[in-house]
C-alpha cells in the first residue's frame, strides 16, 4: 500500500513536468493544485503583494480560457510565481514560448516576453512626458513606410498622421519606436518632417523603445483637424524579420508599406494580426515583393487595439 508522502510527491512531479514543457495553464494549475491553495486563497495573497484579479480571471486562466495580457494581470503572473514558491520567470517564460505561431524554424521576431517588458517601460517613458494613452487625439488616418536596408536591418522609417482633437489645448504627439532585438536607441534619430518639430526625446537601452514628442507649434480645439509627419532613423540592429504595430484604441485607417534594398529581398512575406501579445497570430497573408520598387503593403481601413504587422523570411 503507498505511503502518504508518495501521494503528495504527485502534484510536485506534475508540476515539475508542467514547468518544464507548459502550457501556461496547465503549469499554473499544477501549482496551485500542489500548494493545496483555493482560489480565493490564491486572490488574497495577490491583494497582498498590490495586485487585483478575480477568481473568475484565476479560474480562467488555469483552464486556458484566457490568457494574461494586461500590465496587471502580467505583473499577478510575477506575484504568483513568488506566491506558489516557483522559480523566477517560470510562468512568464511558458507566456513567451507559447505565443508565437510561426512556420517551422522560423525565429521568432518579437518575443510575447519582449513586448511585455516594452510595455511595461513605455508606461514609465509616457509617463516622464505626461503624456496619457490617447492624447486627446483621435487617429483618422496613419500610414507608415518602413525601409529595410542592404543589410537587411531596419534602416527607418517614417508616419504620416491624421488625427482629430477631442479636447481643447492638444499641441504634441508622442512618436513610439520599439527597435529590433538588440538596437541602440541612444544612436537613433528623430526627424521632424511636416507641420511639427522635434521637441523632449527618452529611451530605454535595455529594451529598444525611444519615445519623442512632436511639437505642433499652435494648441488644437476640440473638434480640430492637423496633418504631420516626422520620421525615426534606426540601422542599429541585426538582421530585421518583422514590424509590428500595437493600437490600444480604436481609430480611423491605417496602412503599413515596407520597402526592401535590392540587394537584400526576402523569401516570403506574410501579413498577421494578433488580438494581443499573448493572442496567437491570426489573419496570415501570403504578400509578394513585385515591381522595381521591392515594396509589401497593408491597408486596414479601420484600426482596432491589437496588432498588425508584416513577417519576412530571409531564407
Amino acid at each position: 500500500m503507498p505511503h502518504a508522502t508518495e501521494h503528495a510527491d504527485v502534484p510536485l512531479a506534475e508540476l515539475d513536468t508542467a514547468l518544464r514543457g507548459g502550457p501556461f495553464h496547465v503549469a499554473l494549475r499544477a501549482a496551485i493544485a500542489a500548494r493545496g491553495l483555493p482560489l480565493q486563497r490564491v486572490q488574497h495573497h495577490l491583494s497582498r503583494h498590490g495586485v487585483k484579479v478575480g477568481v473568475t480571471s484565476l479560474s480562467y486562466w488555469q483552464q486556458g480560457a484566457r490568457r494574461p495580457q494586461r500590465p496587471e494581470s502580467l505583473r499577478a503572473v510575477r506575484a504568483l510565481e513568488e506566491i506558489l514558491h516557483l522559480p523566477d520567470e517560470s510562468l512568464i517564460r511558458l507566456l513567451a514560448e507559447s505565443d508565437q505561431s510561426l512556420p517551422p524554424g522560423r525565429p521568432a521576431g518579437r518575443s510575447y516576453r519582449s513586448l511585455v517588458e516594452a510595455s511595461d517601460v513605455l508606461d514609465r517613458l509616457r509617463a516622464d512626458l505626461d503624456w496619457p494613452l490617447d492624447g486627446g487625439l483621435h487617429t483618422l488616418g496613419h500610414h507608415e513606410r518602413v525601409r529595410v536596408g542592404p543589410g537587411r536591418e531596419l534602416a527607418g522609417r517614417e508616419a504620416h498622421h491624421i488625427v482629430r482633437a477631442h479636447r481643447d489645448g492638444v499641441d504634441r504627439f508622442v512618436a513610439v519606436h520599439h527597435g529590433d532585438p538588440g538596437s541602440s536607441p541612444r544612436d537613433m534619430r528623430v526627424r521632424a518632417l511636416e507641420n511639427c518639430r522635434a521637441g523632449r526625446v527618452h529611451f530605454d537601452q535595455d529594451s529598444g523603445v525611444l519615445v519623442a514628442e512632436l511639437l505642433f507649434g499652435t494648441r488644437l480645439r476640440s473638434g480640430d483637424t492637423f496633418l504631420f509627419r516626422y520620421g525615426i532613423d534606426d540601422g542599429t540592429a541585426g538582421a530585421s524579420r518583422e514590424y509590428l504595430h500595437r493600437f490600444g484604441t480604436p481609430g480611423g485607417q491605417y496602412a503599413l508599406q515596407v520597402r526592401f534594398d535590392a540587394a537584400a529581398l526576402p523569401t516570403r512575406c506574410h501579413r498577421f494580426a494578433q488580438h494581443s501579445p499573448a493572442a496567437p497570430r491570426s489573419g496570415r497573408q501570403k504578400l509578394s515583393v513585385t515591381g522595381p520598387h521591392h515594396c509589401v503593403h497593408v491597408v486596414e481601413p479601420r484600426i482596432r487595439p491589437g496588432i498588425v504587422g508584416i513577417s519576412w523570411d530571409w531564407e
